[in-house]
């Protein structure tokens, strides 16, 4: 099954309490999972990396066996692509993590970049948002 898949993870403060906004779509890009999650205080571009890999979990637990993945992180995508090279430790770490992940997916995955106003990248970052702001509201109840 062929998938498209659009990720966004953020941060409040970078590095700050984070997020993570998984929209994963049919071939004719109807939805067929909408999550998110709190992922603990970290920075923007490991947020990002933390979207994938729990979209990835998705789309292999819903059978997915090609993705194309969307994200606005033009870092992320561009490592991914060998576009930039990374110098950072921790995001080595996730990137690995990546590559040992595509491995579940045999007809292959892809890594496009899409502006944050595309309609489908825009509710994954709505859901980011709605994580973090129900948070926010919890902590202050507390």
């Amino acid at each position: 099954m062929k998938i498209r898949m659009y990720t966004d993870g953020g941060a409040r403060g970078n590095p700050g309490p984070a997020a993570v906004g998984v929209l994963i779509c049919n071939e004719q890009d109807e939805i067929l999972l909408e999550d998110a999650e709190l992922i603990g205080e970290t920075t923007n571009n490991v947020a990002e990396y933390q979207a994938l890999l729990a979209g990835m979990k998705r789309a292999k637990d819903l059978g997915a066996t090609e993705i194309a993945c969307f994200l606005d992180s033009e870092l992320v995508v561009r490592q991914l692509n060998g576009e930039y090279k990374l110098k950072n430790y921790t995001l080595q770490k996730l990137f690995d993590e990546v590559r040992k992940r595509e491995t579940n997916f045999s007809g292959g995955i892809s890594y496009m970049h899409l502006k944050r106003e595309e309609d489908r990248i825009r509710r994954a970052d709505q859901l980011v948002n709605h994580a973090l702001n129900q948070a926010l509201r919890k902590a202050k109840r507390l």
